[in-house]
């Protein structure tokens, strides 16, 4: 096992990544921007350090500035959390070149599966199913066009380097393809610095279902079930649940053997996850795998009585599996998480940095609030408005709803506006409660 290991993010996953390693009886060292001096990871992090102001750019998206301080202050090891550079595979590479540990997957397989029209041309040639489209990059308007007019509208155009709805255009028809082709192209140029983007029939009223995989350098490679992710903004998740209420035991095992796929055929080491859309006929379709851990990862903790975080850190430590006995088992009761966010969400989700000048967390069986934040704490609009993650286990769906709701009520946050009234609202109606629901759950309720 490691002796230190430095975090390389901020916010609530720094937090957990902290705890984690010091129950490990691993020394934890935090890189901070100068805006983050203040932040409860910095707080309890073994030791600290400031590597550049706040601009991410200047801070925790450069590579010397992190790799430097790791190496200054003896760290053997990096965590990169999620988002920043968790998935840069050049990042990735300066770790291991510098003879540090990257607790991830190598580069090479953040490579194959960072390219959207790499991973689905791997999964098209081990046979996991994908959504028909372009064999590759679109070089033009026209060939966009005539792909459309094959596999039929709607279609969508995606960042071929992108995800989290970046450089992506849904397109009705023939008549919307050309603005909808360059505005797609320009969006994923300034998001991603690669304008690259390929076509997807759209698949209607879909649900957007992960599963969990973990492998590890002694040759095991296991799924942890799935979760299911919804309920979503213009292609931001806000809640997501484990198990999904619309997967069999049967279909759960059809999409995990298809995640394991993927996995071997990369050669994977670490956690990750295999992202798919279900259809309404129950077809499911690879879409992008995100190799690292995910936002959501609590709810697969609370189901299969595993700790994520803890297995990535003894697997990139070349250590076994710990869990082996979990895969295949049903999941243990149900979770749910809802994603509290610094967002107006009664007036468009418009960002609301500020500071918070009261808290209280919800409590008692079955409850997890996984944060950063405290009472004075000023959030900052330096950075993505997430400020804690509420979760709650039922014995079964029903429970954990209402788990759900009285853990928001017990939830407050003064001084700042939040997505706790939108989760309330969420949980209120009909057809969540009944778990018919899919990723245009929220513009059919007019909430777009």
């Amino acid at each position: 096992m490691f002796d230190k290991v430095l975090i390389a993010n901020r916010g609530e996953i720094a937090v957990r990544i902290i705890r984690a390693l010091q129950e490990l009886g691993v020394n934890t060292l935090i890189a901070y921007s100068d805006v983050d001096k203040d932040t409860l990871a910095v707080q309890l992090a073994d030791e600290s350090v400031c590597i550049g102001p706040g601009p991410a750019l200047q801070s925790y998206l450069s590579i010397p500035a992190v790799v430097g301080a790791a190496l200054t202050r003896g760290a053997q090891a990096i965590h990169p959390g999620y988002g920043f550079m968790a998935e840069n595979a050049t990042f990735a590479r300066a770790v291991a070149d510098n003879g540090l540990v990257f607790i991830g997957p190598g580069p090479n397989a953040i490579e194959l599966m960072g390219d959207k029209n790499v991973a689905r041309e791997t999964m098209k040639r081990i046979g996991v199913p994908t959504v028909p489209g372009s064999e590759g990059p679109l070089t033009s308007a026209t060939e966009a066009l005539a792909i459309a007019e094959a596999v039929g509208y709607p279609v969508v155009i995606k960042a071929s380097a992108g995800g989290g709805g970046r450089g992506m255009r849904e397109v009705e028809s023939a008549d919307a393809m050309i603005d909808a082709y360059a505005a797609a192209k320009a969006e994923a140029l300034a998001a991603f610095g690669n304008d690259e983007v390929y076509l997807e029939k759209f698949v209607v009223r879909p649900r957007h279902i992960e599963i969990q995989v973990l492998a590890d350098s002694c040759g095991n490679a296991i799924h942890l079930g799935e979760r299911d992710c919804s309920i979503q903004r213009r292609h931001q998740k806000l809640l997501e649940e484990s198990p999904s209420p619309a997967v069999s035991h049967e279909l759960r095992q059809q999409m995990g053997e298809a995640a394991l796929a993927a996995v071997r055929a990369v050669g994977y080491i670490n956690a990750g996850t295999v992202e798919f859309l279900l259809s309404q006929d129950g077809s499911f379709y690879f879409m992008e795998m995100n190799t690292r851990i995910q936002v959501e990862h609590p709810v697969t903790e609370f189901v299969t009585l595993t700790d994520l975080v803890k297995e990535q850190i003894r697997v990139a430590a070349g250590l076994p599996i710990s869990c082996l006995d979990r895969a295949g088992q049903p999941p243990h009761g149900h979770a749910i998480e809802f994603r509290i966010n610094a967002e107006d969400s009664e007036h468009g989700f418009l960002p609301n940095p500020g500071t918070i000048t009261g808290l209280r967390l919800p409590g008692g069986p079955g409850v997890r609030v996984d944060t950063h934040i405290y009472a004075g704490y000023t959030v900052p609009p330096t950075y993505d408005s997430l400020i804690a993650k509420l979760v709650v286990w039922g014995s079964d769906r029903a429970e954990a709803i209402e788990r759900g709701q009285r853990a928001l009520k017990e939830f407050t946050i003064d001084g700042i506006k939040t997505t706790i009234p939108f989760h309330r609202w969420v949980l209120a109606q009909n057809d969540f409660i009944t778990g018919d629901v899919c990723t245009d759950f929220i513009s059919l309720h007019g909430l777009e």
